[in-house]
Formats: structure tokens, sequence, C-alpha cells
């Protein structure tokens, strides 16, 4: 139930996410929001219409990514993931404090799901326990195993046991052709972003004026915030730099899946999840370019989650050889 209500929750919250950056620039909405920066509480805040949509536009951001890793790791709670469990045990409390910009409700579901995962009997369903009996329960008596009688001393002498034969080391299944491809995709994907993001990033260091004249010219009000050229300059770099770091990441992680590391399989999804939610809700607002990445991160979590990759995945049980001279 948990694990359901974890990836319902967290599809309806990306919706919600949606709806709502796409409705940000109506009248109702800006309406809304200059009625509450000019009234206490919102007054004493001492923030602008601005900044207050800026706000709002970056917790949905935060809302809507963390809601994807999280109903990623839902699917992966349902097969038993630890660490799973612990991931998006982690993810519930952004997922909650950011969730307010769209109303609070959906994602204080998906938080209080993810605390049901470590309660009973979901606690010893993922320790492979059983569970513990009730309080209620009528206390019966303990059973007693019968008592072997003692050998005989005249018995006969137990026949030697002859020693096991060696198993022979089962062959490696082969590389699933999705994880393959899926591991490519991610590759070329995460160079031709990274070019781009560097190459962004040495324009700019070039000629600075175009960004800083088409930014003053969405937003003339900058100036009057005391947003200088130089802040803006410094965060366009930190976000290239955040954007760089997430995609070599996503670059080793690879790696990790190709060498049969089921956890980067895992953690890969999670990025590719929450790549695809960020397109997606920048091609809503008109970044029709954004299509492309969203189409890739779609394909490479397809490949990942396939009936015939999951089970590559799994270890091998260890073969058991000859017992030793001294044992």
């Amino acid at each position: 139930m948990a694990g359901w209500l974890i990836m319902v929750g967290s599809a309806f919250a990306v919706l919600l996410v949606v709806d709502r950056l796409s409705g940000l620039h109506s009248l109702e909405t800006q309406d809304a929001i200059n009625d509450f920066v000019s009234t206490p509480p919102g007054s004493d805040l001492g923030v602008s219409a601005d900044a207050a949509v800026t706000a709002i536009r970056t917790l949905g951001m935060v809302t809507a990514g963390c809601a994807t890793a999280a109903g990623i790791l839902g699917f992966q709670v349902l097969r038993r993931s630890r660490s799973a469990r612990a991931a998006v045990t982690v993810l519930a409390v952004p997922l909650f404090l950011a969730g307010m910009v769209t109303g609070g409700f959906i994602t204080s579901v998906v938080a209080a799901s993810a605390a049901i995962l470590w309660l009973q009997p979901a606690r010893s369903w993922f320790d492979g326990t059983p569970p513990p009996e009730r309080r209620t329960a009528r206390a019966t008596a303990p059973v007693v195993a019968p008592v072997a009688p003692p050998a005989s001393p005249f018995a006969p002498p137990a026949a030697p046991v002859a020693p096991a034969a060696p198993v022979a080391p089962a062959p490696a299944a082969a590389r699933p052709p999705a994880v393959l491809w899926a591991c490519v995709l991610t590759w070329v994907c995460t160079v031709v972003v990274t070019v781009a993001l560097v190459a962004s990033a040495i324009a700019l260091a070039v000629s600075p004026d175009l960004m800083l004249d088409e930014l003053h010219r969405e937003n003339p009000e900058l100036a009057q915030q005391g947003i200088s050229d130089d802040l803006l300059m410094g965060l366009t770099y930190v976000m290239v730099a955040g954007l760089v770091v997430w995609c070599l990441s996503a670059a080793g992680l690879a790696v990790l899946v190709f060498r049969r590391v089921d956890w980067a399989r895992i953690v890969l999804v999670v990025s590719a999840s929450t790549t695809a939610a960020l397109c997606l809700i920048g091609a809503a607002m008109g970044a029709i370019v954004l299509l492309l990445p969203l189409l890739a991160s779609v394909c490479c979590i397809a490949l990942l989650l396939r009936s015939d990759t999951r089970p590559w995945f799994a270890r091998p049980a260890t073969p058991t050889g000859p017992p030793s001279p001294g044992a």
C-alpha cells in the first residue's frame, strides 16, 4: 500500500507542479501574488512579486524532481529494495517542504507513506523475517525437541563420508542489449550536454552582454531588486558547473551499470527520471529543445526497467568447492 501510494502520489505531484507553473503568469495568479506580498504576513518578508514568482518556480522544480525520483524509488520499494526505502525517506523531507506550492496534501501523503515503510510489518518484510506476533495472541507452550537415545557402545562404526564433488561455476550470463543501449545513450547525451554547457560558459565569458541584455529585457526590475550583473554571472556559472557535475555523475553511473552494479542502475533511473521531469516542465513553459533530452531520458528508463534487464543484475550464487584439507 505504501509503495503504491508513493508512486501514485508522486505522479499527481508532478502533474500539479506542471499545472501550477503553466498558470504562473495568469492574471489570477499575479493578483494573488500581489495581494500576498502587499499584505501581512507576506509584506513582512520584504520580497517583491517577481521574487515570489521566482521562489514558486524554484520550489516547483524541486518538487517535480523529488516527486519523480520518489515515484521510481516507490517501484523499487515493491521489489524489497532497502536502499530504495532509505532514499525515498530522505527525499520525503524536501518533497514535503517544497510541495507546499502545490497545496501540500499530495506530498504529505507521499511523506507519510515513506514513514510507513519503517513500521511493522513492513520493516520485517524488508529484513526477510516473519513479523512479530501480536500482543493479544495466546502464549503457547514451548515445543521441546525429542532427544535421541545415547549411542550403544557396541554399535558398528559409521562409514566414512566421501567428499563432495566440486561444483563448476556457472557461466556468466550475457549482458542484455538493453543495458548496452541504455549505457551508450547515457554516454552520448552526457557528452553532448557537457560540451554544450562548456561552450555556453565560454561564450558567456567572452561576450556577457548578450545574456545580460536578454535578462534585463525579460526582467526590467532586476536592477531595482539589487541584483547586479556580477551576481547574475556568478549564478549562471554555478548553475553550469552543477549541470556539468550532474552529467559526469550520470556517465560514471552508466559505467557502473555496464559493470553489473545494481544500485547504480537504480540511481541512474532516478537521475534520468528527474531529468525527464525537469525537461517536461521546461518544455511546457516553451523550451521546445528540451524535448530531445526528455525523449532520451524516457528511453533510458524504459531500457533499464525491462523484464529481461533486472534479472541480469542479480548476483549469481557463489559456487561451493571441495572442503579444505584442514576441515
